[in-house]
This record gives structure tokens, sequence and C-alpha cells, in this order.
């Protein structure tokens, strides 16, 4: 029987999940197709031996079924637990404790909460009012501000000094936000991810949003260290596929944003000698896995219970019902 693999693709559909389904295709014991989710049952059965979520941040049914298929025993790209549980905040201190160089960034409380949130009864452990001038030491001038759990350069602001601070706070609404150093860099890089291993180096335009097809633009222990710290977030965030992203300022390298599970694949985009790396990568990872019966890392607490469960012999169905018969009889 044919290794099946999904994928859960959005108005990408036809571009980048197309060119990988047609290129597993082509490999003799493998079947892949656009996954085909349904209302899910509690006992439902894995469908796909392993799944590539594209779309599941825009689209909360899928997340929770892919949770479903990974309790099932599919391999997920990426796990949908972690990719729930990330945010860019936690993505920061992760970093800095691993050692990889970030801006200086600090989180803020949000500016305004849910309408049954009662500010004198259930903000209590919340300090007020902030200390402005404490945090604005800590970040410095000019700072970027952007929700702790976004993406896709949606309400991202630079801010120059505390007035323009207050303001884009003040208009912040509910959206958590990090206030971060904002690096005057001299060069910049997106680093595709697959496989936590493969990383595709390419520098960006941040102006234009555009990837540029310089080749060896970097002295080659400065690529070395961004290439490895790369690796080295992925592997900590548990990622197959991802961005990663640097600002480089004299010499230093500030990864910036690197929790980005759904990374641009578009060819038009990315340019068309990485496009072809993506999908040739993509495709490795997702018949190994299948051929291997990968699993997705067993670091959460249920999938360790359910090994022990199947480990231990099936106990008699009998001594149980005899069990009860007896206490009914000592209590009439």
């Amino acid at each position: 029987m044919n290794k099946k693999i999904g994928i859960l693709a959005g108005m990408e559909w036809d571009h980048f999940p197309m060119a990988l389904i047609q290129r597993i295709n082509k490999i003799p014991g493998f079947e892949a197709e656009l996954a085909k989710i349904d209302a899910t049952p509690e006992d439902f059965t894995a469908k796909y031996d392993v799944l590539v979520d594209r779309i599941s941040h825009e689209v909360p049914f899928y997340r929770f079924h892919l949770k479903a298929a990974m309790l099932a025993g599919t391999y997920v790209i990426n796990d949908p637990f972690w990719f729930s549980a990330d945010d860019k905040f936690f993505g920061f201190s992760l970093a800095h404790r691993i050692g990889v160089t970030v801006p200086k960034t600090m989180m803020l409380p949000q500016r305004e909460y849910l309408p049954a949130i009662d500010p004198k009864r259930s903000l209590n452990n919340l300090v007020y009012p902030l200390d402005w001038e404490a945090i604005a030491r800590h970040v410095g001038f000019p700072a970027i501000c952007k929700p702790a759990d976004g993406g896709g350069w949606r309400n991202v602001n630079r801010v120059n000094n505390m007035d323009e601070l207050m303001r884009v706070y003040n208009e912040s609404g509910q959206l958590v936000l990090t206030m971060q150093q904002f690096i005057e860099f001299d060069d910049y890089v997106r680093c595709l991810c697959i496989g936590r291993d493969n990383i595709r180096m390419i520098r960006y335009d941040v102006k234009t949003r555009s990837y540029l097809p310089d080749k060896n633009f970097l002295p080659a222990a400065l690529e070395q260290r961004i290439l490895d710290g790369a690796r080295e977030l992925n592997r900590a965030l548990g990622y197959d596929m991802n961005s990663v992203e640097f600002a480089i300022k004299d010499g230093v390298p500030y990864a910036i944003d690197f929790t980005n599970p759904a990374p641009d694949m578009y060819p038009h985009h990315i340019l068309e000698d990485n496009y072809e790396w993506c999908l040739e990568k993509m495709t490795e990872l997702c018949v190994s896995a299948a051929r291997e019966g990968r699993k997705n890392d067993a670091g959460h607490v249920w999938q360790r219970y359910l090994e022990k469960k199947a480990s231990r012999p099936a106990a008699s169905s009998a001594a149980p019902r005899a069990s009860a018969v007896r206490v009914a009889k000592g209590g009439s």
C-alpha cells in the first residue's frame, strides 16, 4: 500500500502545494494530494502518514484536526501543539537563552481588555501604572512595536520617541505588543528552513519586501554564524518548516523574526532557484518521514502516557465484573 501524504494549503494551493504533490507522486510507493478534512470523530483513524500544514494558522478547525491526526500517529509538519502555543516574545527569550543574539525586547501589557474584564477586580496582578521611562531605557529609541503573536507585517510601527510610543500603545486595543530595539542594519537576510538542518540563506530587501539574487554577499564566518543560529532556533522550536530573519549590524547578526512555520514559498516571491530548493527539500522530508513511520517529538505528556498504556498487558475483562458482583452482594 502506498504511503499517503496530505497537504493543507490556502490561496497558494496552485503553486508550491500542487508542485510538491506532483513531485511526490512521481516517486513509487508514495501518494500525495490536497488533504481532505471532514467532521472528525473522537475515535479518529489517521488517513495520512504525513500532513504538511500551510494554512491552519488561519483556520482553527484544521489546527484542531491536526492535533487529532498527530494523536492517531500522523507526522505533522509543523507540530500543531507547538504551532498553537508559540509567540514571538517567547521566541526572543528562548533565542537569548540559547545564545542567539536578539535585539533588546520588552513585552507590554494590553492597553484594552474584553468587556467582561473589570480592571479593579481582574487585574490585581498587573503592576500599574507602567514605568515607561524604565521601559524606554531598556529598549532605547528608535524601536519597533509589533504584536507578540502577529505576522505578515501587520500592526508593525516604528517609534522614535516617547510621544510616538504612547500614541502607538494607546491605539493598540487588545493587542499584546512587544517593543523592540530597532537595528539600523547594514544588511538583511531571510533563511528558509526545511527539516531543521537544511537552511537556505537569501538576501532580503526589507523596504520592497523582496528577495535578491545575490550570492556569497557575506564573509564566510558571518554566513556560518547565521546558518548555525537558524539551525539552533529550528531545533529548539521543533520546526521542520520555518523562515528565520537576521538584521546585520557591524558584523553582528540579530535574529529579528523566526517563528514563521508557514513561510512564504511563492515562486515569484522567493525566486526560482530558491523555490526549486524548497520543493526538493520538502519532497525529501515528506518521503523520508512517511517511509520511516516518523512521529512528532515525544515531548508531550499525553504521548508518554499512551506509550506506557500500550506497553501494559491487557487486563482480563472478567475480573472487574466478578468484583462488582461481590460488592453488590455484600451490600444487600
